[in-house]
């Protein structure tokens, strides 16, 4: 797929909002927030975005919450292609350039999309986890972003263990019973008990506003709490692939489920296929 390079008025805002100070603290601790970098009409597409999506769930969306939970959440995955607000927002937004800056990295590929919505009142919290291993891919340039159109307050934000992407893969679980449906029992080390233990382990994360944004690498640790009686938690997820991330298909369903690229797609191959366009290259900036 051919894409459009980024405006330079978007080049210019990804060169003053992202520091080297940004880059070292997502090289160290594999998660930083870069603050108000995204405008009030980039955040309006995206609310629009959500909102459509929640009228109109793929077959991919699941409720993660259980049925006795005063609220309710809500996920979804892989709907650019048929949502114009998230095409445009993925496409003409500064987020695959700062992507790439982060990962440095010379290309950044669009991974796939993931809404997120906690309704007012959700208990249900997202327990600590590793998002690469439940993926298709192998590789350390990558990059996740967590995009808040609502305030989300400190005890509600997304946390992240300091540090933790240079360490191993964890064994991957289902959230709501914890099964292990990715590798064979056994075969990872096991996620070690961080909440009951919260003072072990260099937490971070920050409260958030509207145009705020969350980025963080796919194997940090990290988890959500639920959210308040009188706050909804709407959030958008994009991941990006850098340079030396390669195609690692597995025997079983990956979360979200794109088995459809198995056989197109090489072994260790770039993940060269139009599903994933690359959207922006260091030359063209």
């Amino acid at each position: 797929m051919q894409v459009a390079p980024l405006s330079q008025k978007i080049i210019q805002r990804v060169k003053s909002a992202v520091t080297p100070t940004h880059i070292a603290s997502y090289e160290k601790d594999g998660a930083v927030c870069i603050r108000q970098v995204l405008t009030s009409s980039e955040m309006g597409l995206l609310r629009d975005g959500i909102e459509l999506n929640l009228q109109s769930l793929s077959h991919r969306a699941k409720i993660a919450s259980k049925s006795d939970d005063p609220g309710r959440f809500i996920e979804d995955f892989c709907n650019w292609q048929i949502n114009p607000y998230y095409k445009r927002f993925i496409f003409e937004s500064p987020l695959s350039m700062i992507a790439g800056e982060l990962m440095k990295s010379n290309t950044s590929r669009l991974y796939h999309d993931h809404m997120l919505v906690k309704e007012p009142g959700t208990r249900q919290r997202t327990p600590w986890h590793q998002d690469q291993p439940y993926y298709n891919i192998e590789g350390m340039q990558n990059c996740s972003f967590w995009i808040a159109v609502d305030p989300v307050s400190r005890s509600s934000t997304l946390e992240f263990v300091a540090g933790s992407h240079l360490g191993s893969w964890l064994m991957p679980r289902s959230f709501m019973d914890n099964q292990a449906k990715w590798f064979p029992e056994g075969s990872l080390t096991e996620l070690p008990d961080i909440e009951s233990n919260r003072e072990n382990y260099p937490i971070i994360g920050w409260e958030i506003s509207p145009g705020d944004i969350v980025c963080f690498h796919m194997l940090t640790l990290h988890s959500a709490a639920g959210v308040e009686e009188d706050r909804r938690r709407r959030v958008f997820s994009i991941r990006f692939l850098g340079d030396d991330m390669t195609h690692a298909p597995r025997k079983w369903i990956t979360s979200p489920d794109i088995s459809e690229i198995t056989q197109q797609i090489p072994v260790g191959g770039e993940m060269d296929h139009f599903l994933f366009p690359v959207l922006w290259t260091r030359a063209s900036s």
